[in-house]
């Protein structure tokens, strides 16, 4: 569903950043796993960082440089999750399972209870940084 925003001209969503403790995994997770690409990369090593193309016209950013110990859970932020469009969320978690995600909530149909009421269908999992990925399938938003 498109529109306008009359207050600000031009804007829109543009892309969401993680910052990524494994920087290869977590790219090959996305490019690999589930078939985002690379729009252009820059810096090295712990200043490395990627704009990944979702297919859409919007990015997904990964920075390199996350830092937590070997076992610990990355920390918890104001970001609760990432929700990506799907035509089909039950396919889309299982290539997300195959790339190394683990499901969080199995592929699931509701209503949200809004007016009108919004039938989805939803599943969710956990990529390789911790971070949680919801597959969002709905026809009108």
């Amino acid at each position: 569903m498109s529109g306008t925003n009359a207050a600000i001209p031009g804007c829109g969503f543009h892309h969401v950043a993680m910052r990524a403790a494994d920087f290869d995994g977590a790219v090959r997770f996305y490019t690999e796993g589930l078939g985002f690409r690379a729009a252009c990369s820059w810096g090295e090593g712990d200043s490395r960082a990627v704009m990944l193309d979702t297919g859409d016209g919007n990015y997904f950013e990964i920075f390199a440089g996350g830092k937590r110990a070997p076992g610990e859970a990355p920390p918890e932020g104001a970001v609760l999750h990432v929700a990506l469009r799907a035509d089909n969320c039950d396919a889309t978690l299982e290539r997300a399972v195959a790339a190394g995600a683990q499901v969080t909530m199995e592929p699931t149909s509701l209503d949200i209870p809004s007016s009108p009421a919004t039938p989805v269908r939803i599943a969710f999992c956990k990529g390789p940084e911790g971070e949680i990925i919801e597959f969002f399938q709905c026809d009108r938003l």
